[in-house]
């Protein structure tokens, strides 16, 4: 059966993680409005990002590995109908509980990340896989920027249930191309799914980022917050003793632990953590009133025009990742990310007085993330085999999440920890907050280090025609020999 075009599927790929990305950050600077909307506390209206952020941490490694086992654009389809029904019911909920379980159906798209990366790995040429990953992941990083950018103009022009409602449309016209046009993968893993290490996979990870997101609520010395991450501690144990039982476990633990995986994982924990927190403090930096001693008093909308050139330096820059893999390696960019990750954020801790020097920092931090984004997608996909690219990848993107989560809320202690009389941070809590976010990026450049230098990758070298002949064949070979050790049975 011959292959549908690949720049469809990448169009179709693209979209509908672009619009999951974008959802992610798209409803954060319009919480207040919501709040007021729909009666409700402060509280209860964070839920509406606890409630997606923990959906997507539960479902993200889960269909990837579905995915895997039953077919890629199966799973997808599927994931796009999930958000297109969570969108739709976003824009109608009467209540805000309603529209905290829109969230949690809309975070099933989580599983958008692996299933793309690894349709691309079954569908494409050899020698334009790791150039697509890197144009993926700039979509996927663009998509963040775009929420916080937008989001003000939407809300001010037509009220904030047309954050749900534009999306509604986008996602319902991915889906049916999806079902039309791309094709199903070849690529099947063997085994079902294990559904004891997902329950367990599930449960530690809602047992750690729950009290994670809650904690300045509920209070760090509170029962429910230690009582948490002590279960969080013990899931995982078990969670880890299943999965290393399992004849077919849903995250294969030898291939955690190949260097490039782990080494990668590492620094996306740490990155993570630098990354969702420049997002979560710097709009809210820039939002406090000057009679506060520091901040511009600017709008939703202002300080979203402030983030402007970290969206377009994500997007050039992840772009150009694809044409620099090749000719530096995925490691050099990951390591050149971070560090501007750490240089953007130790400049905004000394210098935070002008709207230049947010922008400016913006758009240094931007470009650090579009490399980091590509070049750990393009070390997971790279070293691992391609029956467990959707759990890999997906356990990636978790990892990265859950770095996020700490990553916000040690600074939300630093920032929050003393206010002013009148109930704003001090000057010193954001200098001190950016501080450690440098100092996190900066650990993700070390951990990135450690990544070892893959073999020169054969796949450039595989001409189109040959390639899409043998498509069952294993497209990425780098550290095949380390792969095949701890995997048998992949071939080369």
């Amino acid at each position: 059966m011959p292959r549908k075009s690949t720049r469809l599927t990448f169009a179709v790929l693209a979209t509908g993680a672009g619009v999951f990305s974008m959802l992610q950050s798209l409803i954060a600077p319009a919480l207040p409005t919501v709040q007021h909307a729909l009666d409700t506390s402060q509280s209860t209206a964070t839920w509406v990002m606890t409630a997606y952020l923990l959906s997507a941490s539960v479902f993200t490694p889960i269909l990837g590995r579905v995915g895997d086992l039953i077919g890629k654009k199966r799973t997808l389809v599927a994931v796009l109908v999930a958000v297109l029904l969570g969108c739709l019911l976003a824009a109608l909920a009467p209540t805000i509980g309603v529209l905290i379980v829109a969230r949690v159906v809309q975070g099933i798209g989580g599983a958008l990340f692996p299933l793309s990366f690894g349709i691309i790995r079954d569908e494409f040429a050899a020698n334009r896989v790791s150039p697509s990953i890197s144009n993926l992941s700039a979509v996927i990083a663009a998509g963040g920027g775009v929420g916080m950018v937008a989001a003000g103009p939407v809300v001010s022009a037509l009220g904030y249930r047309w954050l749900f409602w534009l999306p509604v449309g986008i996602v319902a016209v991915t889906a049916l191309i999806a079902l039309r046009y791309v094709p199903e993968s070849p690529s099947r893993a063997e085994g079902r799914v294990n559904w004891l290490g997902a329950v367990l996979l599930s449960a530690w990870l809602v047992a750690l980022l729950l009290p994670l997101s809650q904690a300045g609520q509920w209070g760090w010395g509170s029962a429910r917050v230690i009582g948490l991450f002590a279960a969080a501690v013990v899931l995982f144990a078990l969670w880890l003793l299943a999965e290393s039982r399992s004849r077919s476990p849903l995250i294969d633990l030898r291939v955690m632990r190949l260097p490039a995986v782990w080494t990668t994982n590492t620094a996306a924990l740490l990155f993570g953590a630098g990354m969702y927190s420049i997002w979560s403090f710097l709009p809210g930096f820039v939002q406090t009133p000057g009679s506060a001693g520091y901040g511009f008093g600017a709008s939703v909308t202002a300080s979203g025009l402030l983030m402007l050139p970290m969206l377009i330096a994500m997007f050039v820059s992840g772009i150009l990742s694809g044409r620099l893999e090749p000719v530096l390696g995925a490691k050099k960019l990951l390591t050149t990310g971070a560090a501007l990750g750490a240089v953007a954020c130790g400049f905004l801790a000394l210098w935070h007085d002008e709207q230049w020097q947010i922008a400016f920092v913006s758009g240094v931090f931007g470009l650090g993330i579009g490399l980091a984004f590509a070049s750990m997608a393009n070390l997971i996909v790279g070293s691992v085999p391609a029956e467990q690219t959707g759990a890999a990848t997906g356990m990636n993107a978790n990892i990265r999440t859950i770095g996020g989560s700490i990553g916000a809320a040690v600074t939300s202690v630093l920032v929050t920890g003393h206010l002013q009389p009148s109930g704003l941070p001090y000057a010193s809590g954001y200098t001190h907050g950016f501080t450690l976010l440098a100092l996190l990026c900066l650990a993700a450049a070390l951990a990135a280090l450690l990544v070892p230098v893959q073999r020169a990758n054969r796949m450039s070298r595989v001409p189109r025609a040959a390639a899409a002949a043998d498509d069952d064949h294993d497209v990425l070979r780098t550290d095949q020999e380390t792969v095949t050790s701890v995997t048998p049975g992949v071939r080369g």
